[in-house]
């Protein structure tokens, strides 16, 4: 596979404290990759050192088949998790000023601007001053300015926080269609839903090291526990099956119910057969969040 991050036994320490312990992973160009963990883990100084604005003690970084240098945060847009605009300054002057920092011309930047500012609905707040704006509105223009530029990696920490349902599901619309224009996004967050719903690899930083990282669809079949979810008739009796959990719904019965090792499932599909009448039966896999319980244990992920 393509890579367009690689980033090789990166270790990093501060004072008595290490943030990244011989951390190792692959980032797909034109993937959406999640980096999680709980706080501490280490996920906002590897982004810092991805962003050049701390350097490593140990390890390489190679950016789109080089090593990384100061010159790669032109193509690198940045949303961090603490926002950090100019409270004071009106909207559009400001988005125009930052997109110049990226190099963009003025005219480039207001035709750009222009063109999200109506997509996002906030084009008569253009004069307004930022303060003006309430917390999720500011959000809008901080993520617009992130990705102006159309650099070739984006890194959005915690990108969702302070949004509405209705425009979370707005900037995880775009930020799909960004990848399938071509970007590579690096994607840090707690939100364990929204990893389900974006994001094609992830790495799991816990401690300071990676314990998991990979495709997710391969990490959930890697950690399926043979359970399933059977719908009978409420009315139907099952024997000699473990039901793990069982949740009535007007005339039916929802199950989850685990299958033993030694059968395959044809015959456990037989066996449940001579019992009930079977209205669905599928495969169970584990949600991110089940995966990540079972791989961090009581380290809590938040």
């Amino acid at each position: 596979m393509d890579n367009f991050l690689e980033i090789s036994n990166v270790c990093k320490r501060f004072s008595n404290h290490v943030a990244l312990d011989n951390v190792s992973m692959d980032i797909p160009r034109g993937k959406v990759f999640g980096l999680l963990g709980r706080n501490g883990a280490g996920k906002t100084t590897l982004i810092r050192i991805v962003n050049h604005i701390t350097m490593a003690d140990s390890g390489t970084v190679m950016f789109d088949g080089h090593p990384l240098c100061e010159q790669d945060v032109y193509n690198i847009g940045y949303l961090p998790e603490e926002r950090g605009l100019y409270k004071k300054m009106k909207v559009g002057e400001q988005a125009i000023y930052l997109a110049r920092l990226k190099g963009l011309s003025a005219i480039e930047a207001k035709k750009r601007l222009t063109e999200w500012f109506e997509k996002f609905d906030i084009m008569p707040w253009w004069n307004r001053k930022l303060e003006e704006l309430s917390k999720g509105m500011q959000q809008k223009i901080q993520f617009i300015i992130t990705i102006l530029h159309r650099p070739q990696l984006l890194i959005f920490d915690e990108p969702f926080s302070g949004f509405d349902p209705e425009n979370v599901e707005l900037l995880k619309r775009e930020m799909l269609k960004l990848r399938n224009q071509g970007s590579t996004i690096l994607f840090s967050t707690h939100n364990m839903a929204s990893v389900e719903e974006i994001c094609d690899n992830i790495a799991l930083i816990n401690h300071s090291k990676v314990v998991l990282c990979g495709e997710v669809d391969d990490i959930k079949n890697r950690y399926k526990d043979n359970t399933y979810n059977l719908t009978i008739p409420s009315d139907a009796v099952l024997s000699d099956v473990e039901v793990i959990s069982q949740e009535q719904k007007g005339q039916k019965l929802n199950l989850i119910v685990r299958k033993p090792a030694e059968e395959t499932n044809s015959q456990f599909v037989s066996r449940l057969a001579g019992q009930v009448e079977i209205l669905s039966f599928a495969e169970r896999m584990p949600s991110m969040n089940e995966v990540f319980l079972r791989v961090v244990g009581n380290d809590e992920i938040r």
